[in-house]
């Protein structure tokens, strides 16, 4: 690269701007400046031996009572010490290997987010195994093709139902040989079957992987085409973890600290989180249940979470209708709360709080923030979200609410976060500067790419797939278009085989207009069109529990659901949400058009990846007639 590169102080982030005669300081004076180029040093030593079992033995000898795991029994939470986690993972990969299970075979899991789930992931490890996650709503297609590509020679499921698809293909798999069902008590079966496998045998089956040998293998959801495994080191995996603890003291190092898991395990950003707490000891509760959530999180009382935009989403809008459905003040008080919580946070990016903001803070912090803390167990202050845009407006009103979102970026690719904002850097509406250790360019077409330890092997039996996004100097290209601010920050505009490109020629993200739709409280899910047509339209689809509360507040018939695109009402309650979104756009850009369906994105109806993005090559494939409709 020809540009010319300066440090900056904080933190410590080495930038590279588009004008290579710019100057120090101007990077700082410019926040509109364009950078090609943002890096931030490393804060650990690159992995080059052992592996993640190492995390559980160093944790048993050292501090073998600290709790790593805490189990629901009876709406109490029973606490796993180190050493208890360390001899009941030992005993399970005993049982594996009693079972006959060879050193680098690859068993799946395939389940819900639950405490077994994360034990047998150890246990596969210290079998000396690759483990391959699968969700739990995968198709019997989906778990046919992750169990024959991967070579799986046996599967952990959660219970008798998830064995149903894998019944339906059970004879096109004929390696998958062991089933392990978690619901059976299958855990103590194993340890049971492994009493003869001595400790010796053990600890040499546990140390025969390496830093540089393959950990996991996590299919992409993948939105077209068949998903595809994405190799993972144990190295990748450890130079994440450790870089996150040393990264954020104000998560991992915090006395007492602990999470709830609720997102999937089989995803690279759950999963990843897992080994990071086992590392550094944070305390893991697992909810397998969603419809369980806000009670298993008020009684754990976790000091941060982890989830996608969708749930922050879902949760201020599912709490925003509550109050306008109880009555028209409570509705005025949290429409109030919610603009000082923003103002307030706001503010605190400038370090002027006007003595009227900090005193209508404290008194909705009173009324309603205190509320909602409590509501999610009274203890936490962070959270991190990944897989999509939580956009600035939420993020300011959850940091104004006492609860820091730190937003961050990465894929399957990278072991999850390559970058992410932390509570020392933080500038709510990117998605944070370089992890540390870390680099980010920006290619000519906006494409984002990567470089660091935690970049994966490549995808597993398909080496045209990773010579498409493995550059031969190590980059890692992400198909995403984003752009770095003059501190380094990085912006998520779209994906480059997602722009829209219109009849005359305009380049159009649907992402921006697409996290604005669904920020409103009756908008469940969107998806932008246009592709070749004359303008930009979009489908929106209504969300069934937030709505009738809405409707009921703006004094409409409810009965208007029956048919909404036939309701004047709802269209003008819409067309609102579609002009505050157009604000961010220019006037080419702008929805001109929209129809809403009857029918909502779902996980369970295909629409939706497991990560809850939207498949949208198969939304505008069956839903042509509507979008042929708009444009007639």
């Amino acid at each position: 690269m020809t540009s010319s590169a300066f440090d900056l102080v904080t933190p410590l982030i080495s930038v590279e701007i588009a004008d290579s005669s710019a100057n120090l300081s101007r990077v700082k004076a410019s926040h509109e400046m364009s950078l090609k180029y943002a890096a931030t040093p490393g804060l650990i030593p690159v992995p080059t031996t052992g592996n993640l079992t190492d995390h559980v033995e160093f944790n048993a000898k050292t501090f073998p009572t600290a709790p790593v795991i805490a189990i629901s029994e009876n709406k109490e939470w029973k606490d796993v010490t180190a050493r208890e986690f360390r001899d009941q993972v030992r005993g399970v990969a005993k049982g594996l290997i009693a079972h006959g299970i060879e050193a680098g075979q690859s068993v799946a899991i395939f389940s819900r987010t639950r405490a077994e789930w994360t034990i047998a992931d150890y246990a596969i490890w210290y079998a000396g195994c690759i483990s391959v996650p699968i969700y739990e709503t995968s198709s019997a297609h989906q778990v046919q093709w992750i169990m024959s590509d991967a070579k799986v020679v046996a599967t952990f499921f959660e219970a008798t139902r998830t064995l149903h698809p894998f019944n339906e293909i059970a004879d096109q798999v004929p390696l998958m040989k062991k089933q392990f069902v978690f619901a059976d008590g299958v855990l103590d079966d194993l340890i049971r079957d492994g009493a003869s496998i001595s400790d010796e045998v053990l600890d040499n089956r546990r140390t025969i992987a390496t830093a540089s040998d393959t950990a996991t293998l996590i299919y992409t959801s993948g939105t077209t085409g068949q998903p595809k495994g994405c190799m993972l080191t144990h190295g990748n995996l450890m130079f994440e973890s450790d870089t996150l603890i040393a990264g954020i003291p104000e998560i991992f190092n915090v006395p007492g600290s602990s999470t709830l898991l609720f997102l999937p395990l089989a995803h690279v950003f759950g999963r990843m989180i897992q080994v990071a707490m086992i590392r550094a000891r944070v305390t893991i509760g697992h909810c397998p249940n969603p419809g369980a959530l806000l009670a298993e999180m008020h009684s754990l009382s976790p000091t941060f979470l982890l989830a996608v935009p969708r749930v922050f989403e879902k949760v201020f809008n599912t709490a925003q209708s509550k109050a306008h459905t109880a009555s028209r003040l409570k509705g005025l008080i949290f429409d109030r709360a919610t603009d000082t919580a923003i103002r307030y946070s706001e503010a605190l990016d400038t370090g002027r709080v006007s003595p009227i903001l900090s005193l209508q803070h404290k008194l909705y912090d009173r009324l309603v923030y205190s509320k909602l803390r409590e509501a999610m167990g009274g203890r936490v202050t962070h959270a991190i979200s990944g897989g999509a845009s939580l956009g600035a407006r939420l993020g300011h009103y959850y940091r104004g609410l006492g609860l820091m979102v730190l937003e961050g970026y990465g894929l399957t690719e990278t072991t999850a976060g390559s970058t992410l904002n932390i509570p020392s850097a933080i500038k709510i509406g990117s998605v944070g500067q370089p992890v540390f250790g870390t680099e980010v360019r920006i290619e000519t077409d906006g494409e984002i790419q990567l470089r660091g330890p935690q970049i994966f092997q490549g995808y597993w039996n398909n080496g045209t797939a990773t010579k498409d996004v493995l550059l031969p100097d190590n980059w890692f290209a992400s198909g995403d278009i984003g752009h770095l601010d003059s501190e380094g920050f990085l912006y998520i505009t779209g994906r480059k085989k997602e722009l829209i490109v219109t009849a005359s020629g305009k380049n159009v993200s649907p992402a921006v207009l697409e996290d604005r739709l669904r920020a409103d409280p009756l908008i469940s899910q969107c998806v932008v069109v246009g592709d070749n047509r004359p303008f930009i339209a979009a489908l929106i689809t209504l969300d069934q529990d937030a709505a009738p509360g809405i409707l009921q507040a703006n004094g409409i018939d409810e009965r208007q659901l029956e048919n909404p695109s036939e309701s004047v009402e709802i269209n003008e309650l819409l067309q609102k949400a579609v002009n505050k979104a157009n604000e961010a756009v220019s006037n080419p850009e702008a929805i001109k058009k929209f129809a809403i369906l009857a029918t909502d994105f779902t996980i369970e109806n295909g629409y939706l990846t497991p990560k809850l993005s939207i498949k949208r090559h198969l939304v505008t494939q069956d839903f042509a007639a509507d979008i042929d409709s708009i444009y007639t």
